[in-house]
């Protein structure tokens, strides 16, 4: 057993468990007496297959399709950055359609632009954004491997919550992006993210921790569908940070759907 590559791991873990706001860390179940004892015990069993081995990193984003960015490339210079169905754009400096790869396993879907997202024309940029990476580093992942997004394509005044007719109007898009991406999982941040995607009414403190499925269609029950796991905006969570042990707890749950494993860096010097 390599002693310091399990000590680097561990503390790895445990600077992501801090730095994502976990105060506790859960003890094991107590030694059997056969340890105890000394008694061997039957030897470890293989990982079946098709499981992937402890510190292994799945890949991040499927085979490439060329026609997936062409097609994502297409709705947004035709459709997004021009789009003029509800009174958002009158205030918008300009649409911010959503980055990262178009063949991801993971899409991350947001309520709508910040004041810096507007600025720039790209989602997830600002304080909250920031907390994001991390969030996405903490999952063996980088921001270009995975798929960013918002349910509104405009930022409304004030950075207020998006109203159900904005919705209605730039939903579609959405839609369209998810379609196209066809990712495994979809984390929706927040309450409006979660409750437009599943089309409910329930609270995100009800929602999260929880899968739920996305219907491609739109319609609820029809055709295929996509895991869905809701868990709060990085943005309340950088006004709530008690409750970021929580949101933790729903990327790890994520984490375990796609096999993924937390990132372990070199140790330090």
């Amino acid at each position: 057993m390599n002693i310091e590559a399990v000590g680097n791991a561990l503390a790895q873990q445990l600077e992501t468990d801090r730095l994502l706001g976990l105060r506790c860390v859960p003890l094991p179940a107590p030694m059997s007496l056969h340890a105890l004892s000394g008694v061997p015990t039957s030897p470890p069993q293989p990982a079946p297959s098709g499981v992937p081995a402890a510190g292994s990193r799945p890949p991040p984003v499927r085979n490439a399709d060329p026609e997936k960015e062409t097609h994502l490339k297409v709705l947004n210079d035709t459709q997004v950055r021009g789009c003029t169905k509800c009174g958002l754009h009158q205030t918008r400096t300009q649409t911010v359609f959503g980055q990262g790869s178009a063949n991801a396993r993971l899409v991350f879907v947001g309520e709508a632009p910040g004041a810096d997202e507007d600025r720039q024309g790209l989602a997830f940029v600002g304080k909250a954004g920031q907390l994001l990476t991390k969030m996405i580093d903490a999952m063996n992942l980088t921001r270009e491997e995975v798929y960013i997004c918002n349910v509104l394509k405009c930022r409304p005044p004030d950075n207020r919550e998006p109203l159900a007719e904005e919705i209605l109007a730039c939903g579609p898009y959405l839609h369209e992006q998810l379609a196209t991406i066809q990712p495994e999982l979809i984390i929706a941040l927040g309450a409006p993210a979660a409750k437009t995607l599943l089309q409910t009414t329930t609270s995100i403190g009800k929602l999260r921790g929880r899968f739920h499925e996305y219907f491609v269609s739109g319609i609820l029950g029809q055709g295929p569908s996509i895991p869905v796991l809701p868990t709060y905006h990085p943005a309340y969570l950088l006004r709530n940070p008690g409750e970021k042990g929580k949101a933790w707890e729903d990327l790890q749950k994520a984490m375990a759907r796609l096999g993924l494993s937390p990132r372990v860096r070199p140790s330090r010097r």
